[in-house]
């Protein structure tokens, strides 16, 4: 198997956090089936960018301030 090397930003690991806590949620609660966790990975992904972009909005941090 070969290696893959990632080099994430740090916006895009915090996604890949929450991606994978959503992901963990479906498996747990028995919604992912063997050979339907493509999709619900995307699904997970999906799901937390759009939390993310909620809060972009919402939410105004120290450095954006005028």
């Amino acid at each position: 198997m070969d290696k893959s090397y990632l080099s994430l930003q740090p916006s895009e690991g915090i996604v890949l956090q929450a991606a994978a806590h959503i992901y963990a949620a479906y498996i747990q609660s028995g919604q992912v089936t063997s050979g339907s966790e493509s999709e619900w990975m995307t699904r997970s992904i999906e799901e937390a960018i759009q939390l993310a972009k909620a809060i972009d909005d919402i939410v105004v941090s120290d450095n954006e301030m005028d």
